[in-house]
């Protein structure tokens, strides 16, 4: 496998995880992501992925991409251990959980985003930020709200295995955390995120471990 990948990118990050919690052995290809865009317009990588988004992951002489997309089909072609375990109705709130945080929360934050504020609508960055901070409020309130009492919710996301949730809600959270958000108007978001910062495969994967970490141009 060959994982086109880059530390600014928490959708990249989401994949690294589950490589890693599969035990999965992967190539790394890093890539520089343009902070107006999140993009790497490089017509050879275009070629790859027309976004010129990560992650891109190659399985043989497959080209898989969307992260989560590639976690459902990670899941599926290496099944062991379940990132989406039990029931059909256990998966779907898995599911949905991860949603929430990568269909809601995720895009908020993105430079491409932040950027079209910027430039094109005029805003400064203290409004940005207050923007920004808004719509990620608003999502990770929700979040908390679906999980705090929810029987099912337990030492991660939903029961003691990590899942398919844990992976997203870790990759915005390490994300937020790093930007000085206080994570304490959310406990059970916090308490879950601390449980897996201690589990190898997350730390491993995370942004700052990366070794483009410290690349600020090609």
């Amino acid at each position: 496998m060959k994982l086109y990948t880059s530390h600014q990118s928490t959708g990249a990050y989401r994949v690294r995880i589950a490589l890693n919690l599969k035990s999965l052995a992967y190539e790394p290809e890093f890539i520089y992501l343009e902070d107006d865009t999140g993009a790497d317009r490089r017509p050879e990588y275009l070629s790859l992925n027309p976004q010129g988004m990560v992650p891109t992951l190659i399985d043989g002489y497959r080209v898989y991409r969307q992260s989560l997309a590639i976690l459902e089909y990670l899941e599926e072609g290496y099944p062991e251990p379940r990132i989406l375990p039990g029931s059909n109705r256990d998966r779907e709130r898995i599911r949905s959980l991860s949603q929430v945080i990568v269909t809601d929360t995720d895009p908020l934050t993105s430079p491409r985003v932040l950027a079209h504020l910027r430039e094109k609508l005029g805003l400064d960055e203290g409004a940005c930020d207050d923007w920004v901070r808004h719509w990620v409020h608003e999502s990770l309130t929700a979040l908390e709200a679906f999980m705090v009492d929810n029987p099912a919710t337990s030492r991660y996301c939903h029961g003691d295995v990590v899942t398919m949730a844990d992976i997203c809600l870790v990759s915005q959270v390490y994300d937020i955390e790093h930007q000085g958000w206080d994570l304490s108007p959310y406990p059970t978001i916090e308490r879950i995120y601390r449980n897996c910062m201690a589990i190898d495969a997350f730390v491993d994967a995370a942004p700052k471990t990366q070794p483009d970490a410290n690349v600020s141009e090609r």
